[in-house]
Parts: C-alpha cells; sequence; structure tokens
C-alpha cells in the first residue's frame, strides 16, 4: 500500500461530500440579486463545508487536530438559530444525524493548534467568486512534522482542472507528496473516469507567460503586478480567477505564474496555512515551484499563520528564478 492511501481516500471523500454540498448552497442561495453586504450564502456554505469535513475526519482519524477558519460561537447565539437551522439542513444532505448541537461541535473541532500531525481546512476559499456565481474550492491538507503530505482542492466549477464550466462536473485536484498530482471528477456518477495526472506547463519564454490573479483587486497589487510584468517581459494578459482553484489550473499546464502581492493596505498581513497548503502541494508534484516573494520556502510551522514568509510566488519552475528576480527589482 502506497504511504497515506488512507489519508488521500478520506480527504477525497470528505472534500467531495463538502463541495457537492456547497455546489448545492450556491445555486440554491446565491441570485443576480445578491448584494455585496449580504454573506449569507457563503456563510451558510462555510459552516457547512466545515462540519461536514470535521465530521468526516471525526469518523475516520478521530485524534488528529483539524486546524479551520471558522469556529461556531456566532451559530450558538440565540439571535442566529434561523442560521443555524439553514446551516444544519444542509449538513443532514450529507449526514443524516447530524443536529444543531451536532453540527456546532463538529465545527468548533477546527480551532485546535497545530501538532506534529494534523490537518488544515479552507472550507470555502475564493469568498466573491462564490458569490458571483464563480470559482471557488474547498481545500484541505495533512501536514506532518510541519510538511504537506497530502493536499486536496474540490473545485466545484472547475472541469478537468482547469475549464471554467459552472454546470460541469467539477473537478477534484489532488496530490500525495512523491506520488504525483492528479486530477478526477467531483461528481459521484463519473467515478468510472481515469484519475488524469497533472503536469505543469513546459513554457520557458517569459513573454509567453500567463500570469493568474486574484479577480478582487483588493486581495494584491495590481500596480505591483504591472511593474513585475513589464520587468519579466511578459506580454501575455492576465488572467482572472478566485481562490486556490488558479492552484488547480497551474497544476494542469494552463497557466505559468501567480502571485499574491502585498496589498498597500495590509503591509503586514500573513497568509493562513489554509489558504496555501493543499495548493502548494498540488503545484509542486504536478512540476511546479512554490515560495514567497523572496523565494524562500513555506514554512508551515509557525502556528495558523506563515509568520516566516511575505507573499506567494507559485510558478511552473522554469520561470522561478526570473520571477524572484523580477519582484526584487520591482521593490527596488
Amino acid at each position: 500500500m502506497k504511504p497515506y492511501a488512507d489519508e488521500l481516500q478520506f480527504a477525497l471523500q470528505a472534500v467531495r461530500q463538502a463541495g457537492l454540498l456547497i455546489r448545492q448552497v450556491q445555486a440554491e442561495m446565491v441570485s443576480p440579486a445578491l448584494t455585496k453586504s449580504d454573506r449569507s450564502p457563503v456563510t451558510v456554505a462555510d459552516y457547512t463545508s466545515q462540519a461536514v469535513v470535521a465530521a468526516w475526519l471525526l469518523q475516520a482519524f478521530p485524534n488528529n487536530p483539524l486546524v479551520a477558519e471558522e469556529d461556531a460561537a456566532t451559530l450558538r447565539l440565540p439571535e442566529n438559530q434561523a442560521l443555524l437551522a439553514q446551516v444544519t439542513g444542509f449538513v443532514r444532505r450529507s449526514l443524516p444525524q447530524a443536529t444543531s448541537d451536532l453540527v456546532c461541535d463538529w465545527i468548533d473541532r477546527g480551532q485546535s493548534q497545530p501538532a506534529g500531525r494534523f490537518w488544515t481546512l479552507d472550507p470555502i476559499d475564493g469568498t466573491k467568486g462564490f458569490l458571483r456565481g464563480d470559482q471557488y474550492a474547498v481545500a484541505l491538507a495533512l501536514l506532518v512534522d510541519g510538511e504537506v503530505q497530502v493536499g486536496v482542492l474540490g473545485c466545484p466549477n472547475l472541469v478537468d482542472g482547469y475549464r471554467p464550466d459552472m454546470n460541469g462536473s467539477g473537478s477534484l485536484a489532488y496530490a500525495v507528496r512523491g506520488q504525483g498530482a492528479w486530477v478526477e471528477s467531483l461528481e459521484p456518477r463519473d467515478f468510472t473516469s481515469d484519475p488524469m495526472p497533472l503536469t505543469v506547463s513546459s513554457r520557458s519564454d517569459p513573454r509567453q507567460a500567463r500570469i493568474l490573479r486574484s479577480f478582487e483587486s483588493g486581495h494584491t497589487n495590481v500596480d505591483q503586478i504591472g511593474d513585475f510584468a513589464r520587468l519579466l517581459g511578459v506580454e501575455a494578459a492576465p488572467i482572472k480567477m478566485d481562490s486556490q482553484a488558479k492552484y488547480a489550473v497551474l497544476a494542469a499546464g494552463q497557466g505559468e505564474l501567480y502571485l499574491r502581492l502585498l496589498s498597500p493596505d495590509q503591509p503586514d498581513y500573513r497568509e493562513k496555512i489554509w489558504d496555501q497548503a493543499a495548493g502548494s502541494l498540488i503545484l509542486e508534484e504536478a512540476g511546479g515551484q512554490f515560495s514567497d516573494l523572496h523565494g524562500k520556502p513555506l514554512d508551515f510551522t509557525a502556528g495558523r499563520s506563515l509568520l516566516h514568509n511575505r507573499g506567494i510566488l507559485a510558478t511552473n519552475r522554469h520561470l522561478h528564478a526570473g520571477a524572484v528576480e523580477a519582484l526584487r527589482r520591482s521593490r527596488a
């Protein structure tokens, strides 16, 4: 049996269940009339996803801590009983035994602290994409002694790991360290399809490089991306996409560069571990390279945040050294 085979099967099952459920939340609760201030659909999706993954983890590996984004304190407030009832209703579609108390308890398992072996979860990465009816992802990873060993991304609105399709079968991109990166359908009806290997682009000419960047300008530094592209010699227009779905696209060879620069409004921001763990392993196992903006490897040993790293640079490896140099020059 290959190392981490049981962990991978658990992660695929949990992320698949969570991804299918929050796709139902998006379909039933997100409408064109939704205002930016109405975050109730994404709130329901976040809680639903975290509860489902935590419940599956409790069954599969009851002694493994879960480090995740949400807690149930708000849900437990008397004035939020209607919200809790909505979340419980969606969770029951996957776990019929769910009660409101169980749902809150499952969610609160995500407040564990990192340990020698633990899982980290972003229950729905790509809030704005979710609310637009666009791209988002469920991101789950296993870390052992500070190193990501298993990573799974559930991307309900991508097909084959890279093609946007809001009515398609979705994608599960995944990797186990030393075993390559793969993608298969999110939909159970497509279980008969064989997983497809993921391999990064072989492009080494920066003029042909496709930069993936966050759709929302508030998540990055748009001006510095422009300077970076000019210094590296990039001629192609950037591709805008929300969430860690970008890492699946890079791993599938449909882009060459992704930058997570520091927003001028948040110069001291540090990435959360659940925002990067799963995607970093999938990209690396597909042949790509992952670092911070200074070329340093990501340090997952500093707690719930990447305190020792600034920003993110992900590439197809062929362009990484040149990209680090262009970033250095853009800061000069």
